[in-house]
């Protein structure tokens, strides 16, 4: 299975974005998560979402202000970003795996990130 992250790109703080994963394979039965990485910084939680779509869980800094949505049947996951701020900046990985968690460890599938950029 492969995933195909794409959606990031150069915005001014305040601006929104939305990020998309699409999954080459069937991952239906899968929880879906987005994690970020800032450079020199561990990759973090931002999102993730039960794998029938009901049960969604945020990060501290995403509550609010990011929304995570699924279309199994499509295998895609979203992440819509709205009121974005400078400390945004990062490459954005989406994840699939069995585990419902925060901890990047617990995932088994993962795409190749897209950058989002948000200037001051």
């Amino acid at each position: 299975v492969q995933l195909q992250a794409s959606g990031g790109g150069l915005v001014q703080t305040g601006g929104s974005l939305r990020l998309s994963c699409v999954a080459s394979g069937d991952l239906f039965s899968y929880n879906r998560a987005w994690f970020r990485q800032a450079p020199g910084e561990e990759r973090e939680f931002v999102a993730a979402s039960w794998w029938s779509g009901g049960a969604k869980l945020y990060s501290d800094s995403a509550k609010g202000r990011f929304t995570i949505s699924r279309d199994n049947a499509l295998n895609a996951v979203y992440l819509q970003m709205t009121r974005l701020k400078p400390e945004d900046t990062a490459v954005y990985y989406c994840a699939a795996g069995s585990s419902w968690d925060r901890s990047p460890s617990l995932y088994t599938e993962w795409g190749q990130g897209t950058q989002v950029t948000v200037s001051s």
